[in-house]
């Protein structure tokens, strides 16, 4: 396990700030009326962010997974 979170620390962590930058995207801007599917909720907005952070740092990424 801890091999696992030293080779993979800046993609858990990207996902992690991505996570936090969704909830306060949800939080700043978020929408009011329930019709938007990614800021309607919370927990989307955070699912969403991770995924954006991970796929960002992968894309620069020398490291191929």
């Amino acid at each position: 396990m801890n091999q696992f979170i030293k080779s993979n620390g800046f993609l858990i962590l990207s996902g992690i700030i991505g996570a936090g930058l969704g909830f306060l995207y949800w939080r700043t801007i978020g929408c009011n009326s329930g019709q938007c599917f990614i800021s309607s909720s919370p927990i989307n907005s955070s699912i969403y962010g991770a995924i954006m952070g991970w796929l960002l740092y992968s894309s620069f990424s020398s490291k191929k997974i």
